[in-house]
């Protein structure tokens, strides 16, 4: 089992990583908000879950151990596979998940692609009693840069930069509680343009 992983980022496209570890460049499945942070050069360090399948072996990396546990959480539940979990929290950090599931809040769900209304349930119910909300605190300011480093994420994941832009705009206005971090506000951004909204 590789449960860490430290290196260096080789590259960073959409919600993959190449790290470098000792001449060997390993694929790391993560969420668009990590593959943003990282830059190409500088060294990571990656909490890790291997799947291992009959036809394949698949590496997911997380930046926290919160990640890790909540992906783990989310794979144990009936009908969500790695894939669907890392798109949970892509759109959902840990708290938030865990906010959700506490609340009931079957609508946090409904920009995750290949989470329906059934699967979201599920979530909740067998979460629930397992996974806990932190206290709320006060979000930090939004960073300058937070909004062209949002927009540049979300036109490389595929969307036109009008619409990107839009959403943007739109996650600070409707979730201001989105604009402490970068990734908090590339979160909100992706829950209003939801799985469909390419062109």
């Amino acid at each position: 089992m590789i449960a860490r992983l430290e290196g260096t980022v080789l590259s960073a496209v959409g919600g993959r990583l190449v790290v470098g570890v000792g001449g060997i460049g390993l694929s790391v499945a993560v969420t668009p908000q990590c593959s943003l942070g990282a830059r190409t050069g500088s060294p990571v360090s990656l909490r890790t879950a291997l799947i291992v399948r009959e036809d394949e072996l698949s590496l997911y990396g997380f930046e926290t151990d919160a990640e890790l546990e909540a992906f783990d959480l989310l794979r144990g539940v009936s009908g969500v596979g790695p894939k669907s979990a890392l798109g949970v929290l892509a759109h959902l950090a840990p708290d938030e998940l865990a906010r959700a599931v506490e609340g009931g809040d079957e609508r946090a769900f409904k920009a995750v692609s290949g989470i329906g209304p059934k699967t979201a349930k599920l979530i909740i119910l067998q979460l629930t009693g397992k996974i806990a909300a932190p206290a709320a605190v006060a979000p930090a300011p939004l960073a300058p840069d937070a909004r062209a480093d949002v927009l540049v994420a979300l036109t490389g994941l595929g969307w036109p930069e009008r619409a990107a832009s839009d959403a943007v705009e739109r996650a600070v206005v409707v979730a201001p509680e989105a604009a402490g971090t970068t990734g908090a506000l590339l979160r909100a951004a992706l829950a209003i343009l939801g799985p469909g909204a390419r062109a």
